[in-house]
């Protein structure tokens, strides 16, 4: 079975474990932390589901009934050569963790494991496969990296450098608030000047070619633009 959940601010995440205890943990947990989060409690279906959509990670368990957790990590990274995962097994020996790795997992996380530490490094893998990506995608949009172009729904919208930039810092920190200050600083390498107006100029602008709702005004925080 696979359970869908609503949308989340961080980033999203597929567990698939058969483990009930654990699944519900890991999800539960990750949602506390604003992630979007499906699980899968089937190997099969939860394959079929990271073939199917889009996510930013995929935590995978190795001792599932059925087909094998290192044959669904095979076949996801065939497919996906570049889809993050996150191996978390009882399995401790070595060869288990070179297999997984030389498959292509991004890393392995041993049974029993401490949830601070989980989060960690969820966290770090998703910000790595975001600034290493040629493309960025949060909710509707895509952001092309080389071409400097960007996709809202099925518009293919041409950016100013300076849109483009300021698209690209707010799309490679999707689901999290940025100041004004850290705008100005990095896009247009200023000091914070209170009196200025050029953020928020800027922003209209992408709304208008975007869409109103592809960047979020938090109110007396900054921007934000939502990964999912």
């Amino acid at each position: 079975m696979v359970e869908l959940r609503a949308a989340r601010l961080k980033g999203r995440i597929l567990v698939i474990d058969d483990e009930e205890r654990i699944l519900d943990f890991v999800a539960r947990g990750l949602r506390c932390e604003g992630y979007e989060v499906d699980v899968a409690d089937d190997s099969r279906e939860g394959m079929e589901a990271a073939l199917a959509q889009r996510y930013d990670l995929v935590i995978l368990d190795l001792l599932m009934p059925g087909l094998p957790g290192i044959a669904v990590l095979d076949a996801i990274l065939q497919r996906k050569p570049r889809q993050a995962v996150i191996v978390l097994s009882c399995l401790t020996d070595t060869t288990s963790r070179i297999q997984c790795l030389e498959l292509g997992a991004d890393d392995y996380v041993a049974k029993p494991f401490n949830f601070e530490e989980l989060t960690l490094r969820v966290n770090a893998r998703i910000r790595s496969a975001r600034w290493n990506a040629d493309t960025l995608e949060a909710g509707s949009l895509r952001l092309d990296l080389l071409r400097r172009s960007a996709q809202a729904g099925a518009r293919l919208v041409t950016l100013t450098e300076r849109e483009f930039l300021l698209l690209r810092e707010l799309m490679q920190n999707a689901g999290e608030t940025i100041s004004k200050e850290r705008l100005l600083a990095n896009v247009w390498g200023y000091h914070f000047d209170p009196g200025s107006n050029v953020v928020d100029v800027y922003v209209r602008r992408l709304r208008a070619k975007l869409g109103t709702e592809a960047i979020v005004t938090v109110r007396g925080e900054g921007y934000r633009v939502d990964a999912a």
